[in-house]
C-alpha cells in the first residue's frame, strides 16, 4: 500500500504535469487533525481545470493514479436517472485501487471553485497555477461541530421518536420484518441519532464532531449509554427487536430529559408514559388478537 508521501506526490505530479489543471485543493479527514490517521481515509482531492469534458471523455489519465479497482462516477449516475447534474461545472471520480487507497477526485471549474472553495473549514490549498486562491484560515472542523438545539428541533425529534416506535410495534406484530427494521433504522433511530448528539454536544459546549452518521459516539457517550446504545442494534429475532426498542426508549429519555434540563426545554411526559404502556400493550398481544 503506498504511503500518504507516496500518493500525495502523484496527485501532485500530475497536477503540474497537466497544463489544463491549474489549481489542486484537498478537504476532508485528512485535513482535520481531531481525526486519528488510518489506512481507510480517502483522499478528498479537488483539481481546477480549465475545461472538465475532456478528462471525462478520456479516462486512460486516471491510471496515473494507480491500478484501480473500482471507480464510481456519481455524476454520471445521478444523470442516468434522471437528477440534473451540470457536468461543464463539476465532475467526480471516485476510485478504489488495487493497494487499497482510495482517491475521490472532484474536478470544477474556476467559476465554481470561487462559489465553494471558502464553504468549507476543512479545506487545504496545494497548489495555485493562477494565484487565484483566496487566502483562508487554517483547517478547522469547526463547519461540523454539534449544532445547540432549538426548542422546535427538540420538540420535533422527541414526538417524531415516540410517534414513529407505533409503526416498528405494527410491523413486528404483522411479522413484516423489513417493515419493522427499516422503520426503526430510519425513524427511531434518526431521532435517537439526533437525541445523543446534542446530548454529546452539551457536554463539549459544542465543540466538537460525532463524525459523519455518529461513527464518534464511541468515543464521546459514557460506556454505560454507549453499551446501551449497541444494544439498540437487534438481529431479526422479534424478542431481541422488543429488547433493543425499550433499551432505545430507556436512553433517548435519559438522554432528552438532560438535553431538555441544559436547555430549559419540556420535556414530553405525557407522550413517553402513553406510548411506552402502548409498545408493552402491543408486545404481549397474541398474534391473532382483534382487539388492543
Amino acid at each position: 500500500m503506498r504511503t500518504e508521501q507516496e500518493m500525495m506526490d502523484a496527485i501532485l505530479t500530475i497536477a503540474k504535469k497537466e497544463e489544463r489543471i491549474r489549481v489542486v485543493y484537498m478537504n476532508g479527514s485528512r485535513t482535520n487533525s481531531n481525526v486519528p490517521k488510518d489506512l481507510f481515509q480517502d483522499y478528498d482531492i479537488v483539481y481546477v481545470v480549465t475545461d472538465i469534458a475532456p478528462f471525462i471523455q478520456e479516462q486512460q489519465w486516471l491510471k496515473k493514479f494507480g491500478e484501480p479497482l473500482m471507480i464510481q462516477e456519481p455524476d454520471q449516475l445521478d444523470a442516468g436517472i434522471g437528477i440534473n447534474r451540470d457536468f461543464s461545472r463539476r465532475y467526480a471520480f471516485l476510485m478504489l485501487f488495487t493497494d487499497g487507497n482510495r482517491i475521490d477526485l472532484t474536478l470544477q471549474t474556476k467559476e465554481t471553485m470561487r462559489e465553494v472553495y471558502e464553504n468549507d473549514t476543512l479545506t487545504v490549498p496545494l497548489l495555485d497555477k493562477d494565484h487565484c486562491l483566496p487566502p483562508i484560515p487554517p483547517p478547522s472542523d469547526s463547519d461540523y461541530h454539534v449544532k445547540e438545539p432549538t426548542e422546535g428541533e427538540f420538540i420535533s425529534c422527541t414526538n417524531n421518536f415516540w410517534w414513529c416506535l407505533q409503526n416498528v410495534a405494527k410491523g413486528i406484530w404483522r411479522d413484516e420484518l423489513p417493515y419493522a427494521k427499516q422503520m426503526f433504522e430510519l425513524t427511531t433511530r434518526a431521532s435517537l441519532d439526533e437525541m445523543v448528539n446534542w446530548w454529546i454536544g452539551l457536554e463539549s459546549d459544542f465543540q466538537l464532531s460525532t463524525g459523519k452518521l455518529g461513527k464518534y459516539f464511541k468515543k464521546h457517550l459514557p460506556p454505560p449509554y454507549w453499551a446501551m446504545y449497541e444494544a439498540t442494534y437487534a438481529n431479526s429475532d422479534y424478542e431481541q427487536m422488543w429488547e433493543s426498542i425499550f433499551i432505545a426508549c430507556d436512553l433517548f429519555r435519559t438522554l432528552a430529559k438532560d438535553v431538555a434540563a441544559a436547555c430549559s426545554f419540556t420535556y414530553p411526559e405525557t407522550d413517553d408514559r402513553n406510548m411506552t404502556d402502548y409498545l408493552h400493550r402491543v408486545k404481549n398481544l397474541s398474534a391473532d388478537a382483534t382487539d388492543m
